[in-house]
């Protein structure tokens, strides 16, 4: 890969990784609550699990998308009901090793978790079929979709340590367990915020339907 075709696919990763979006926002919520080393599973889950999904899509799961439509947008649906879920869990939690509104123990989100997250995240789905559509040469595609890979994990890993490193010194800052409660809170809003892209969508859908129900 030459420096000019370089340096785009760099700003591009690193748009992704270090711009706010659900990871970023679930992360500096995690080092609020849980500190910095009890999110490394969560973050390796996110840089490795947005590298295989790139490699996947590249390799012609996208295509296998565009033939199933409707298994793609129910995959869209449900990872949106599981990020819903995901902000009330945020919102309950307090300070490490508090107990959730339902007074269960909370534990940060693991490595699997992290990486099944990045299927349903449209952040990720944004970066994957970018950077495969725009970034990839068609001359040795899979060598440059690996290389590629490789460097959104380099990217990854110091971009999304900021935000759970930020969220930790924030709770560190906070004068009280009210504080951190707010704070989390706010980033509950803002990962349901992040989800304004697919409402808009769904209304596409559901806006005529039911302006012809109310027109009956």
């Amino acid at each position: 890969m030459n420096a000019s075709a370089f340096f785009p696919l760099l700003m591009f990763t690193l748009a992704y990784a270090i711009t706010p979006g659900p990871n970023n926002v679930m992360l500096a919520a995690s080092g609020a609550t849980f500190g910095y080393r009890r999110s490394l599973p969560h973050m390796l889950g996110v840089c490795l699990g947005a590298a295989l999904m790139l490699i996947l899509v590249g390799c012609g799961l996208l295509t296998a998308f565009e033939r199933l439509p409707y298994f793609h947008i129910t995959l869209k649906y449900l990872g949106a009901g599981y990020l819903v879920w995901l902000a009330w869990r945020i919102a309950g939690s307090q300070t490490v090793g508090s107990a959730g509104s339902a007074g269960t123990p909370l534990q940060p989100l693991g490595f699997g978790q992290a990486m099944a997250f990045q299927w349903v995240n449209p952040k990720s789905w944004i970066m994957a079929v970018g950077i495969v559509a725009t970034y990839t040469p068609h001359e040795g595609f899979y060598t440059h979709l690996w290389l590629t890979a490789v460097l959104l994990i380099l990217v990854s890993f110091p971009s999304i340590s900021l935000w759970t490193l930020l969220g930790r010194m924030v709770a560190r800052a906070l004068p009280s367990v009210t504080a951190v409660q707010r704070f989390n809170r706010s980033m509950a809003g803002l990962l349901l915020l992040s989800l304004y892209p697919l409402a808009a969508d769904l209304w596409e859908y559901v806006g005529p339907w039911t302006h012809r129900v109310a027109s009956v």
